[in-house]
C-alpha cells in the first residue's frame, strides 16, 4: 500500500489546468477562479474622506474656547469648498475632506448652535480621516491569479469598477459507477439489489467544489458497456472519477477497460481506512481516479485525495485546505495495525477549551448515516490507542469540500 501523504501529493499533481479561460460577469463570478492577477486602476479611497459624521477643522484652529463658524454643510458625493482659516465644514461619513482641513471632530464631541461649533473634547490631529489610497493603490496587485472568488473578492472587484473578470473555464468532471447490483433511485429493487448512491454523491461533491459535471454514467459489468462509457467520458471530461469495479474480482472490469483505452494504473491501494482500493491512471492527458465502491469510503477518498486534484486542475492557488487540530472527547482506538484511520467525527467548541472531537459510535464503512452527522475526519495512526484529551489532526469537511 502506498503511504497516504505520498498518495495525496501524487494525486494532487496528477492533473493541470486546461488553459481554457472565459470572461464572466461579476454578478456570476462567485465560485469561479481568477485566471489573471487583478491590478488596481484607481486609488481607494479615491480621495481623503471623513470616517465619521462630524466637522472638518484645521487642527491649528482648535483651542478649548474656540468658536468656529460653520462654513458649509457637505454631504457624501459633494465637492467641499476649501476650508477657510478659523472655520469648520460639516461633514458626513464618506464626505470628501476639504482642502486645508486635516482633522475630523466627531459630532458626539461637540455642539453646534446658531451656525457656530464648540468642541468639548480635545481632538487628535488627523483623527477620523481616511487617506487616499490607504486601502488600495493604483497599479498595485489587489487579487492574485488562482484566487477563488467569494463575496469578499467580488467586493474588491466591484470597488475597482470591474464589471467582468477573466476566469478559468469550469473543470469538467465525468462520473462512472459500475455494478450489476445497482439500481437507479425511483425504480423497484430486486432482493439482491441496492440503490446507486455513488453517482449522485460524487456529482454533488464535484459541484460543491465548483466543477461542472459533464456526465454521470452507469455501466453494466461487461467490457462492451464499460468501453462505451469510457468513450463518452473521455470525450466530454477533463477528469474522470469511477466508483467500484477496480479490485481483483472476476467482474472488476474497470482496470481492463482503462488499459483498452491506452491507460495504465500508476497508483493502486493507499494506506488509509476507509478507502484502501484507490487507483490513478491517465488516458492521454485525462486523469482517471478510481474510487472504492463503498459510498463512505468513496466519500472519504474524494475529500482527502480527489479534492486537492480538483482544486489544482481548476487553477486555484491553494489546493490543500487547512488541517486543524482537536482533542478526542473519549478514548479512541485504531484496531488496524497497518492503516491510518480517518474517523468520522463531530467538532464542538467551548470557550477557553480546545476543539473537542466526538467520534461517531459506529465507524464501519457501511454506515452512511455517519456522513450527515460528521463535521470532519480525524486522523488516527495505525494501531494507535488514544485516551480522551489526546490531540489529532482534524480535516473539516466545510474546508475540504469547498
Amino acid at each position: 500500500m502506498l503511504d497516504f501523504d505520498t498518495a495525496q501529493q501524487q494525486l494532487a499533481a496528477a492533473g493541470a489546468p486546461s488553459g481554457r479561460t472565459e470572461h464572466c460577469p461579476l454578478h456570476q463570478a462567485r465560485g469561479r477562479v481568477l485566471a489573471r492577477d487583478i491590478i488596481a486602476s484607481i486609488d481607494l479611497p479615491p480621495h481623503d474622506n471623513s470616517a465619521m459624521d462630524g466637522y472638518a477643522i484645521r487642527f491649528a484652529d482648535w483651542s478649548p474656547d474656540a468658536r468656529l463658524p460653520v462654513q458649509q454643510r457637505c454631504f457624501a458625493g459633494m465637492q467641499p469648498e476649501p476650508l477657510q482659516p478659523g472655520k469648520t465644514i460639516r461633514l458626513f461619513t464618506g464626505s470628501v475632506m476639504p482642502e486645508g482641513a486635516d482633522t475630523v471632530v466627531m459630532q458626539e464631541d461637540c455642539t453646534e448652535a446658531d451656525g457656530v461649533l464648540q468642541i468639548h473634547q480635545a481632538p487628535a490631529k488627523g483623527a477620523h480621516v481616511r487617506y487616499r489610497g490607504e486601502d488600495m493603490h493604483s497599479g498595485g496587485k489587489v487579487l492574485s491569479a488562482g484566487t477563488l472568488i467569494g463575496p469578499a473578492e467580488i467586493t474588491v472587484l466591484a470597488s475597482q469598477g470591474i464589471a467582468e473578470v477573466e476566469v478559468h473555464a469550469r473543470l469538467r468532471v465525468g462520473i462512472l459507477t459500475t455494478g450489476d447490483e445497482l439500481v437507479m433511485p425511483g425504480n423497484s429493487l430486486a432482493p439482491s439489489q441496492i440503490y446507486n448512491s455513488n453517482g449522485f454523491m460524487l456529482a454533488a461533491l464535484a459541484q460543491g467544489l465548483g466543477a461542472e459535471v459533464s456526465c454521470v454514467l452507469h455501466a453494466e459489468d461487461t467490457a462492451e458497456s464499460l468501453d462505451a462509457a469510457f468513450r463518452q467520458l473521455l470525450a466530454e471530461s477533463d477528469l474522470v472519477l469511477t466508483a467500484g469495479g477496480v479490485s481483483v474480482g472476476e467482474k472488476d472490469l474497470v482496470k481492463p477497460a482503462i488499459e483498452a483505452h491506452g491507460g495504465t494504473l500508476s497508483l493502486w491501494r493507499v494506506n488509509m481506512k476507509p478507502g484502501k482500493p484507490v487507483a490513478l491512471a491517465h488516458i492521454g492527458k485525462t486523469p482517471v481516479v478510481c474510487l472504492p465502491g463503498n459510498p463512505v469510503s468513496a466519500y472519504s477518498v474524494f475529500t482527502l485525495l480527489v479534492s486537492p486534484l480538483i482544486r489544482n486542475m481548476q487553477g486555484r492557488g491553494i489546493i490543500y485546505p487547512q488541517v486543524q487540530w482537536g482533542v478526542f472527547a473519549k478514548d479512541i482506538v485504531n484496531k488496524d495495525p497497518n492503516r491510518i484511520e480517518f474517523m468520522r467525527v463531530q467538532a464542538s467548541l467551548k470557550q477557553g477549551q480546545p476543539v473537542q472531537l466526538s467520534a461517531y459510535a459506529q465507524q464501519s464503512s457501511g454506515v452512511m448515516s455517519s456522513l450527515t452527522w460528521a463535521t470532519g475526519l480525524a486522523r488516527v495512526a495505525p494501531g494507535a490507542s488514544m485516551p480522551a484529551g489526546s490531540a489529532a489532526p482534524y480535516y473539516p469537511l466545510a474546508l475540504w469540500l469547498a
